[in-house]
């Protein structure tokens, strides 16, 4: 008898006290694996992540947890030719397997990435800027994200059993949420060696990854307000997950990616001599073989003009004749076997409603010419094309999830973005074409009924990942039929995972709970300048209050000549009398910040390495001849780089007048050396 496969579970790996049922191989029927869950005990699993996992990821910051999702990718890259050997048994070519493995592992490398540059060194997260909710600025309000003591359960589909987990275990993990894994049982044999290998490594605290191997049980009854759901699977499991007293009664936070009929749309400017053409067709071809069509972007509805329908049936249809079909092993072979002969007559069967109202016309959904393998073991199909009759309903409600594509006619741009709204709201929608307007127009309309839209021409086409790649820095998802989930997009991901919280406080209430200086605040001023201090020494709220410097017409004259800015303000006291802002010569505003940086640099070497750049500069007051300008600058957050011997340090800075007016305010950005003078 074949392995049967194991959960990890509260540290442990379980084996189910039975047989379990098979897992073939989808290319040759062979026996894999056994997979069963029975006898798991999934409420000491969620405790365990409650008690152990949870307890230990919150405490780390974001950027601590970043360097364990990088270390967690590179630990994954050295086991890939182990994955893509499991990954040729789901009927997976080297091609298909590539955009499994590779891109789970490069969502995870994504993540620790943005993690590191876009996400503090801290626990808290700061949505937005402070609100003052009172005159005198004693009473503030500040949105913040913080980590929920929950955990993250991600029940997946069958068709990406890597990248499906990676990418939602990187944010969830990033956001400081333990991770419960559901595999789909068809290829979690694959899934069940990648967390091995997670486990194995130790990069992760104890509780941070959990696999089921098999059903889930009584799992959601264990969940509540605290702990999200994130499916990706059809449409009727979904229903039953919204209606589950969990969701319904308990608040858990459910995210869906559901069925989906993406389209791609080929504008009405396109002729067959044009690159967009070829653009065109290849993305069809494309979408609807990789993964044998089994992707939740594939393209399943391929929407042109009506006078270019027999030009796109022709060339897609010679293009699909190319393809070879056949043991994914094969180096030939461009479209290797659906994951499961019942997965296969799913398809079937979704291509016997499709042609109630659509003509076959390319391949035969009963026989398919193979390579390297034998037909009748394993999951092979042929590429389906077919064409809808006008007015056809199916190809718009039925979603063969294979290898299958409807070519659909429209007249008008209005008809295109009817048809594909048909849809009822997808993942993603591509259009090609080459005419600006025609692209505006189109977009427009699609896009609220899509969570992502590809504009593909001959300018962008030798960069783009292409119609059925969701990327980790965009969102992930759609609206209505699609699920209505957004599944990662950069920070957003993250985010999704966390509770935001609207903080009333004072301004020191307010500085203690985020760990950035707010305006208001106490400030510390002493004897030492605070760029004579290393990162280590430095406190929120160290302060230096520069002398005053007065402004002269000198200045303005000198600045003026030097850096060729003679703006009439700057330089013609009659036409900047008449201006309605300054009422004469006013001092330009970059001269007023590098006089300020004159007045609070300390010119010695020290710890201060360089300004790398101000955030939100803001001119308030003119600065006229003669006026008296001073500066305020204290730090507002302090950010160590944990792979460098210096971080980062945000200063705020005030530049006043002698009538205490605010001229300008920006944040300051250095790099500090952690000691001074560095270690030898």
């Amino acid at each position: 008898m074949s392995p049967l496969l194991e959960s990890y579970a509260a540290g442990v790996w379980f084996r189910a006290d039975d047989e379990g049922a098979p897992l073939l191989d989808a290319a040759t029927g062979e026996e894999i694996a056994r997979i069963s869950s029975s006898g798991l005990d999934t409420a000491a699993m969620v405790d365990h992540a409650r008690l152990i996992g949870g307890p230990a990821i919150r405490p780390l910051t974001f950027h601590e947890r970043a360097t364990m999702l990088k270390e967690l990718a590179l630990m994954l890259n050295q086991h890939r030719d182990e994955f893509y050997a499991l990954s040729a048994r789901t009927g997976a070519t080297t091609r298909d397997s590539a955009v499994d493995i590779d891109g789970g592992i490069g969502t995870m490398f994504s993540y620790a990435s943005k993690g590191k540059r876009e996400l503090p060194n801290d626990v808290v997260y700061l949505d937005g800027s402070v609100e003052q909710l009172g005159r005198a600025g004693t009473f503030l309000g500040q949105h913040v994200y913080t980590s929920r003591p929950g955990v993250a359960v991600q029940i997946n589909a069958f068709n990406f059993p890597v990248w499906g987990m990676l990418e939602k275990l990187a944010p969830a993990f990033l956001a400081g949420l333990p991770t419960i894994v559901k595999p789909a049982s068809q290829t979690a044999y694959l899934t069940e060696a990648v967390v091995r290998r997670i486990v194995e490594s130790g990069i992760l605290p104890e509780g941070a990854l959990q696999l089921i191997s098999g059903g889930v049980g009584d799992l959601l009854a264990m969940l509540d307000a605290q702990d999200s759901v994130s499916f990706t699977g059809s449409a009727a499991t979904a229903d039953l997950l919204r209606r589950d007293p969990a969701v319904q009664d308990r608040g858990v936070r459910l995210q869906v990616e559901a069925d989906s009929l993406n389209a791609s749309v080929l504008g009405t400017d396109v002729s067959e001599e044009d690159p967009e053409f070829d653009l065109f067709v290849k993305g069809v071809v494309t979408e609807m073989t990789v993964k044998a069509g089994q992707k939740c972007t594939a393209i399943r509805r391929a929407i042109v003009p009506e006078a270019m329908a027999d030009a796109v049936i022709t060339a897609v249809s010679a293009r699909l004749a190319r393809t070879v079909v056949g043991d994914p092993t094969d180096d030939t072979v461009r479209m290797g076997a659906l994951a499961s002969l019942a997965q296969r007559e799913e398809v079937r069967r979704a291509v016997a409603t499709l042609r109630r109202s659509s003509d076959l016309v390319f391949g035969d959904p009963d026989h398919v010419e193979v390579v390297g393998a034998d037909a009748a073991d394993g999951a092979f199909l042929s590429p389906i094309l077919l064409r809808a009759h006008d007015g056809a309903s199916e190809p718009h409600d039925v979603e063969p999830f294979g290898p299958v594509s409807t070519v659909i006619t429209y007249r008008t741009v209005e008809e295109a973005i009817g048809l594909t709204a048909r849809g009822r709201g997808s993942l993603v929608a591509s259009v090609v074409t080459h005419d600006p307007a025609f692209a505006r127009e189109i977009v427009l309309g699609l896009a609220p009924w899509h969570g992502r839209v590809l504009v593909l021409d001959r300018d962008d086409a030798a960069e783009s990942t292409g119609h059925g790649s969701p990327l980790p820095m965009l969102v992930h998802g759609g609206p209505g039929r699609a699920g209505g989930g957004e599944e990662l997009g950069g920070i957003r991901g993250v985010l999704h995972h966390m509770q935001r919280t609207a903080v009333q406080a004072s301004p020191d209430m307010m500085t203690a709970i985020t760990g950035r200086w707010t305006t208001g605040s106490a400030r510390r001023v002493e004897d030492v300048h605070p760029f004579r201090k290393s990162l280590r020494e430095l406190r929120i709220g160290d302060s230096i209050v520069s002398e005053p410097r007065t402004v002269t017409l000198a200045d303005i004259d000198h600045f003026a000549d030097f850096t060729g800015d003679r703006f009439y303000a700057h330089t013609d006291p009659e036409a900047a009398a008449k201006n309605p802002l300054f009422g004469g010569i006013v001092a330009h505003g970059y001269l007023v910040v590098s006089l300020a940086a004159g007045l609070f640099v300390d010119p010695d070497p020290g710890p201060v390495l360089a300004n790398f750049g101000v955030d939100g500069l803001r001119f308030l007051t003119p600065v006229k001849a003669d006026d008296a300008i001073r500066v305020t600058l204290t730090v507002k957050q302090i950010t160590p780089r944990s792979s460098a011997d210096y971080g980062e340090v945000r200063w705020d800075a005030v530049v006043v007048n002698q009538d205490d007016e605010p001229v300008a305010t920006y944040d300051v950005l250095t790099l500090v050396a952690k000691e001074w003078p560095p270690a030898e």
